[in-house]
């Protein structure tokens, strides 16, 4: 590795050398056409051509930044200084990176506390500025923005390119995709503005350029290249373009564009372990951003079908020791009591394959194909339940708002992990751990509902595959494979069922603070 590196710098101080001669005009001494080096007369390095550039990487971007930076803006906002940190992108060490904090979501909470306005007498909170970017979609005055730039807003003004400074009022905004919708109020217009490009897509590798805010800077003009397509940040609504563009705090919410000047995708997060620019940005594909602006702006709300189930991915080895092989899926984990799912027949344990006849490889992909439908529409999903395949007909609802869904996280109470108590012997040693019955002193005891049965975890040997994965004192095991477990006797049939089927592992489904995720488990634990 080192010398690796010492071969980069090596040659970018070799180039620097060479450059510096062309420029003093240094003479070069150049080989004749037989072959022989010339003596008689040297060449200025000045008079040499300029190698042209290869095919689609443009000489300057000056035509393109002159042409588009106009319909670009700087958003200044005014919150209430909130206490909550700045939320970091999920699944990543990075942040995002818009002035305002990304803390809780929606609602009239102008002290940012997330419990609404402060009550009487109470001291509110001060205000704090912040800034990111946006860019006009029409010439009356509608900017896209970054929902977590203005989210917390009081005031937001808008600066354009020309310096004047204009109100801004929120239209609609989707915390899904983090998009914003604004409309400046007062102001002669028409207002210069840019498009979304959303059928001819440039390809990895294809020169990009970048205009925003960073750091208040306004106006500034940044190039790269797109890196990549489909980058799963842990975002539910939205497959990710990565762009090595510079991209800093305050350019959430502002363009990227092509090098036809045509928005390709709308900046809103960074991977970033030093705070600044690494080089590995992203951006919302226009596709996503033009589907959601214009429904923010025809209605102020966006609205996702839902049928009320919570999924994990039906991960190599999960599919393993369910015997499914390479297949790829999703695993109903839980399901909402009297919800779409629940309502059609959907059991925790089926393994959804497809939604509609398309092939679902991941949770993720079975969320979004659910939120592309409208309420009251039919979807068909095929199971995998008992080593069969079956169709089940689910009528959606309409999915509930992020913070609702984050609010109603099922949790009966906050005795994971308590210790069973006297009176509860463990008395099936299985897969590493000792389990004992789930009884109504033990129900009670981890505030669980009357109906929920299963083995309940005593003790947990470390070094094995069990304590490897994170099981513990209080979990509650409620399926082993396609089996429902009630009892340790339960626990251990179904392992031992999986021994004679020549199984190395089992599915176990573990109940803890009200949730429960399947893990695979190693037989031989």
């Amino acid at each position: 590795m080192t010398t690796k590196k010492t071969g980069y710098l090596l040659g970018a101080v070799a180039g620097i050398g060479v450059m510096a001669a062309a420029v003093a005009g240094a003479g070069i001494q150049l080989p004749s056409a037989s072959g022989q080096m010339q003596t008689g007369g040297l060449i200025r390095a000045s008079t040499v051509p300029i190698f042209a550039p290869p095919p689609g990487a443009p000489m300057s971007f000056a035509d393109i930044f002159e042409r588009v930076s106009p319909a670009v803006v700087s958003i200044n906002v005014t919150s209430r200084a909130s206490t909550n940190a700045v939320r970091q992108v999920p699944g990543l060490p990075g942040f995002p990176f818009g002035g305002s904090p990304r803390g809780p979501q929606g609602g009239e909470d102008p002290d940012g506390d997330g419990e609404g306005a402060p009550g009487p007498g109470l001291p509110r909170r001060p205000t704090q500025q912040s800034s990111g970017s946006g860019f006009f979609i029409s010439a009356d005055g509608y900017i896209v923005t970054n929902n977590h730039v203005i989210e917390n807003a009081e005031t937001i003004k808008v600066v354009l390119k020309d310096e004047r400074e204009l109100e801004a009022e929120v239209v609609g905004r989707d915390e899904s995709t983090d998009l914003a919708v604004l409309r400046v109020k007062g102001g002669r217009g028409p207002f210069p503005f840019v498009n979304f490009e959303d059928a001819a897509k440039p390809r990895v590798g294809d020169w990009v350029i970048t205009v925003g805010n960073p750091f208040g800077l306004g106006g500034t003009a940044t190039a790269g290249i797109i890196s990549a397509y489909g980058r799963d940040i842990g975002e539910t609504f939205v497959d990710y373009i990565q762009i090595d563009a510079p991209i800093n705090r305050g350019n959430s919410g502002g363009p990227t564009f092509d090098v036809f000047g045509r928005v390709i995708g709308v900046n809103t997060a960074i991977f970033s372990p030093s705070g600044g620019s690494v080089g590995i940005g992203f951006a919302i594909p226009a596709e996503v951003a033009d589907s959601v602006t214009k429904q923010l702006i025809n209605g102020g709300k966006i609205q996702r079908g839902y049928i009320g189930a919570t999924i994990q991915n039906l991960t190599p080895e999960s599919a393993e020791a369910l015997g499914l092989g390479e297949q790829k899926g999703a695993i109903v984990a839980d399901l909402s009591p009297g919800g779409p799912s629940a309502k059609a027949g959907l059991q925790v344990g089926d393994v959804v394959i497809s939604v509609n006849g398309t092939a679902i490889k991941s949770s993720t992909e079975l969320t979004r194909q659910v939120a592309r439908v409208r309420a009251g529409d039919v979807l068909r999903l095929d199971v995998i339940r008992e080593g069969k395949r079956r169709a089940i007909d689910i009528r959606s609802g309409v999915r509930p708002s992020e913070r609702d869904l984050a609010s109603n996280d099922n949790t009966p109470g906050g005795a994971e992990g308590r210790p069973p108590g006297p009176g509860v012997l463990a008395k099936a040693p299985v897969l590493g751990m000792s389990v004992g019955a789930l009884d109504d002193a033990a129900r009670t005891r981890l505030n669980l509902a009357p109906v929920v049965r299963g083995a309940l975890v005593e003790t947990v040997d470390q070094n094995s595959d069990a304590g490897a994965k994170g099981l513990r004192r209080g979990d509650v095991i409620t399926r082993v494979n396609d089996r429902a477990v009630a009892t340790p006797a339960d626990l251990v049939a179904a392992v031992e069922a999986a021994k004679k089927a020549g199984r190395t592992s089992v599915l176990v489904g573990v109940l803890r603070s009200g949730r429960t995720a399947f893990l695979p488990i190693k037989i031989s634990g």
